[in-house]
C-alpha cells in the first residue's frame, strides 16, 4: 500500500502548511502558545514553502483533525476508548497510527476516568477509602471537584485529608495504578514511569478556597493545633489581596469602611488594573480622587510595605466574613453533597 504524499514531508513541514491553510489571524494566536524557538523555525519554513498542493493541504488538514480528535477521546476515556473509537472511523492500521503520533509526548493524567464522574457518586466510591488514598485521588482532581467531596466527608476525617494532600509530595506510578485498579478504572494509564509530582500546599489551598466556610474553618483549626507550621503556611495563601474582586459591590463598600486610607494607597500601588478600577469604583469620587493624588505624591514604594498594607485588607476581609457581614463567592463550594 502506498504511502499518502502527507507521510513523505517532515513535522515541520506540516506545521507550516497547517498554518498557511490556517490563515494569518489564527497563525498568529497559535504562535502565542509557541517558544520563541519554535517561531522562528516554523517562519522561517513558511517563508521556504512556495506552493502546496489542494491534495497535499487537505491531507495535512485531515492528519491534524485526527490527531485532535484522538487527543479529545483519551481525555474521555483513556487510550482503549480513543482506540475503538477511531477503529470505528479510521480501521484499525489508521488509528494505530494516529494514536501512535501521540504517545511519544502525550501524558494521560491519572484517575482522568474519575475527573467526569459525578462528585456525590465518586463520594460513594472513596469515602471508606484509607485517608491516604482519598487524598491521592483528590490531588488529582479538580479543585472544585474535591471541595464538594472534602466537605461531604465526616468532620474528623477532612482535616486528615487536607493534611494529608498538603504533606503530599511524590508517588509512585505503581500505587496510582493500585489505587485506579481498586476504583475498577477501564483506564489504560500513560503514568510517567519515574515519580508523579502531586499534591502539595498549593493544592491543599485550592481546595479549602472553593470548599464552605465551616468546612474551612474546621480544617484549619484543626491543623493550627496538629500542625502549627503546615497551617501558618496555608493560611499566607489561602486568600490574596486580588481576591477582593470575588467580592460584589456592597462588600467591597463594607470592606473599605474599615480600611486606613494610606493603607489602601499602598495596596493598590501594587494592584492590577482591574482591581484599582473596581476599588475607585465603590469609593465616592472626592475620595478616589484623594486617593489616587496620594499614591502619585508617595511614588516608588517597597514591595513589603506594598504587601502588609495588602495583608491588613485582607485580615479585614476575612474577620467580616467571619463574623458574617460579607460573603466570599467561594465558586460552589457552599453545596453539600450527601
Amino acid at each position: 500500500m502506498p504511502k499518502s504524499t502527507e507521510d513523505k514531508i517532515s513535522g515541520i513541514q506540516k506545521a507550516a502548511i497547517l498554518l498557511i491553510a490556517l490563515g494569518p489571524e489564527k497563525s498568529a494566536t497559535i504562535f502565542k502558545h509557541l517558544k520563541e524557538e519554535e517561531i522562528e523555525e516554523l517562519t522561517l519554513e513558511i517563508a521556504n514553502t512556495r506552493s502546496i498542493t489542494p491534495q497535499v493541504k487537505d491531507e495535512v488538514i485531515d492528519e491534524f483533525y485526527q490527531v485532535c480528535l484522538a487527543q479529545q477521546y483519551i481525555a474521555e476515556g483513556g487510550i482503549s476508548y480513543a482506540k475503538e473509537l477511531l477503529e470505528k472511523a479510521l480501521g484499525s492500521d489508521k488509528a494505530m497510527d494516529v494514536i501512535g503520533k501521540l504517545t511519544a509526548s502525550l501524558q494521560v493524567k491519572p484517575f482522568e476516568f474519575v475527573r467526569k464522574t459525578d462528585p456525590s457518586q465518586l463520594l460513594n466510591f472513596i469515602q471508606d477509602e484509607h485517608p491516604q488514598t482519598i487524598a491521592l485521588i483528590l490531588s488529582y482532581l479538580s479543585a472544585a471537584q474535591s471541595a464538594l467531596i472534602i466537605s461531604a466527608l465526616p468532620p474528623d476525617r477532612q482535616a486528615d485529608v487536607a493534611k494529608r494532600i498538603a504533606v503530599m509530595d511524590r508517588t509512585s506510578p505503581d500505587v496510582i495504578k493500585e489505587v485506579e485498579k481498586v476504583l475498577e478504572s477501564k483506564l489504560a494509564s500513560l503514568v510517567n514511569q519515574e515519580y508523579t509530582i502531586i499534591g502539595g500546599v498549593d493544592a491543599v489551598v485550592d481546595i479549602l478556597n472553593t470548599v464552605d466556610r465551616g468546612t474551612e474553618k474546621h480544617i484549619m483549626e484543626t491543623l493550627e493545633i496538629e500542625e502549627p507550621e503546615l497551617a501558618d503556611e496555608i493560611r499566607k495563601k489561602m486568600f490574596v489581596f486580588e481576591d477582593i474582586l470575588l467580592l460584589d459591590d456592597r462588600a467591597i463598600q463594607r470592606v473599605l469602611r474599615d480600611v486606613d486610607n494610606n493603607d489602601l494607597g499602598l495596596a493598590l500601588k501594587g494592584a492590577n488594573e482591574q482591581v484599582q478600577t473596581t476599588i475607585f469604583n465603590n469609593l465616592s469620587k472626592r475620595l478616589a480622587v484623594m486617593i489616587k493624588e496620594d499614591m502619585e505624591f508617595m511614588g516608588p514604594v517597597r514591595m513589603k510595605d506594598v504587601e502588609e498594607a495588602q495583608q491588613k485588607i485582607v485580615n479585614i476581609i476575612r474577620k467580616l466574613e467571619d463574623s458574617g457581614e460579607i460573603v466570599i463567592s467561594r465558586g460552589g463550594g457552599d453545596e453539600i453533597v450527601v
